[in-house]
């Protein structure tokens, strides 16, 4: 049973990555209609909103793009800052979502923020104590582990409305700057909707796993 949790666990993620690939790579390949760049889209939604003091940036990477609260900077892979295709322009009003997020303070994101640190641990302690555990036989230790990695999994379950309700940012902002017309409305919304499946897929995943681990060693306890 462990191990069929395992599996499943690595196809929900692979099949989610998959299909955000390939989307994201179609629409890629389709030019919206006004021509707009990501760089110019983000700056003109970014102006918009008030938030000047906020820069986009080009960073290396694939889909690499994210918003830095604490630098206050839209970063956007070179494919997205200077493409305008359907998806370039998508992510990086996705992106500027969470930038208007952070302006409002947006309840979801200040608690993920609040997380970070507190996560960043877990992630490397977690299995690390798991792994001590069965080194040493310590039950003690390796429910230290799982309740590390538990975690985790909250700050995964904060991320999904986060990462839902900027995408629905996204889709009111393109609406309304008329960027796309209503046919690239629709594709941008497949963008940012296969985009959101992958934290879905990390939510359950992560789920899958930690039933796994309390299952092959809740029956030590026993």
């Amino acid at each position: 049973m462990s191990y069929s949790l395992t599996i499943m666990a690595f196809f929900l993620t692979t099949l989610a990555q998959i299909f955000v690939s390939t989307t994201y790579k179609k629409y890629s390949n389709i030019k919206n209609t006004r021509n707009i760049t990501g760089k110019e889209a983000a700056r003109e939604i970014l102006d918009r909103n008030n938030l000047s003091d906020v820069k986009v940036v080009q960073i290396k990477g694939y889909l690499s793009d994210h918003y830095d609260p604490s630098a206050k900077e839209v970063r956007l892979s070179s494919s997205n800052y200077n493409g305008s295709s359907i998806a370039s322009v998508s992510v990086a009003i996705h992106e500027c979502g969470h930038a208007i997020q952070d302006k409002e303070g947006y309840t979801f994101m200040r608690f993920r923020a609040s997380l970070v640190p507190i996560v960043n641990f877990s992630s490397y302690a977690g299995y690390l104590a798991i792994f001590l555990g069965i080194l040493f036989s310590s039950l003690n230790l390796i429910w230290v582990g799982i309740f590390l990695e538990l975690v985790i999994l909250l700050f995964q379950i904060i991320t999904l409305p986060v990462e839902i309700d900027a995408s629905k940012r996204a889709l009111k902002e393109l609406d309304y700057a008329h960027f796309f017309n209503s046919e690239e409305l629709k594709q941008g919304k497949i963008v940012l909707t296969s985009a959101a499946l992958t934290y879905v897929a990390s939510v359950a995943s992560s789920l899958l796993e930690i039933l796994r681990l309390i299952l092959l060693f809740g029956k030590k306890d026993d």
